[in-house]
């Protein structure tokens, strides 16, 4: 049985077990299995080296074990190096572990255009928007970012690229949130530099939070007119990469966007 999982603390909110396990069963794979692996930090070394050994062949990684779990790799792809956090590790044989970061691909294949010679806007200066920057950023698009302590933006954009600024601009192609803003039901309005009426010039929202329903964020972005990309559209495309790696199948993105949202699967 080949057996993958995801590393987190917590791990429970996952949607990334039912979003594999219903891509194993639409392309007959009946030996794959896909289980959460709550892990504290202080057992991460332990148990990552240990995964090989009982039939694992690769696993995602969350929240806080991304930067973690990019040290612990005997290899990393060039990208994972230079966003410096890992999210899909590969065990490969003699127990060495392969690290790669699917989220800034994922990003890309989520977008609904090119943003090569776009503006992007990124609010936030965290592990996720390191990701994200690193991608506009070599996809070709001019990208800003903004944070509420200033000087971690700066260090972002001096490691990665993109420009810090002191607040955002009233308009661009991108805005891409990487805050955890809207997680709780917080008021994005209140809690970040923006007003309602800023989302008219932002005609594409990413927003990488995501729940059982749509945040106020991309709510008002909707009622704006934008294109809204939320955090499952993004969790699906990168899981999707993950999946293409371990199994070397091409995913089924309708099945795993599906089950990623906990809808009904598609009868034949």
């Amino acid at each position: 049985m080949s057996r993958c999982g995801v590393l987190g603390w917590p791990v429970r909110h996952s949607r990334s077990p039912a979003m594999h396990e219903a891509g194993y069963a639409a392309l007959g794979l009946s030996d794959w299995r896909y289980q959460l692996l709550p892990v504290p930090p202080e057992l991460l070394e332990e148990t990552v080296r240990a995964l090989p050994g009982t039939g694992f062949v690769g696993a995602n990684v969350t929240i806080p074990h991304k930067e973690a779990a990019l040290a612990l790799a005997d290899e990393a792809t060039d990208s994972a190096r230079a966003i410096g956090a890992a999210n899909t590790l590969t065990f490969l044989p003699g127990g060495r572990i392969h690290a790669d970061n699917t989220d800034a691909p994922g990003l890309i294949d989520a977008l609904p255009s090119d943003p090569a010679g776009r503006t992007a806007v990124v609010l936030g200066a965290g592990g996720s928007a390191r990701a994200v920057v690193w991608a506009l950023v070599q996809a070709g698009a001019d990208v800003q970012v903004w944070n509420r302590t200033p000087e971690r933006a700066r260090r972002l954009c001096s490691e990665i690229g993109g420009r810090a600024v002191q607040a955002p601009p009233a308009a661009a192609d991108l805005l891409v949130n990487t805050t955890s803003v809207g997680l709780h039901g917080e008021d994005p309005f209140k809690a970040l530099p923006l007003g309602v009426d800023a989302m008219d010039g932002y005609p594409c929202l990413v927003d990488l939070v995501y729940g059982s329903g749509p945040t106020a964020l991309t709510s008002a972005a909707q009622a704006a007119g934008a294109t809204v990309v939320d955090g499952l559209e993004v969790l699906v495309r990168q899981g999707a990469r993950s999946f293409e790696s371990w199994t070397g199948r091409a995913a089924p993105l309708e099945v795993l966007r599906t089950a990623a949202r906990g809808e009904p699967a598609p009868t034949a």
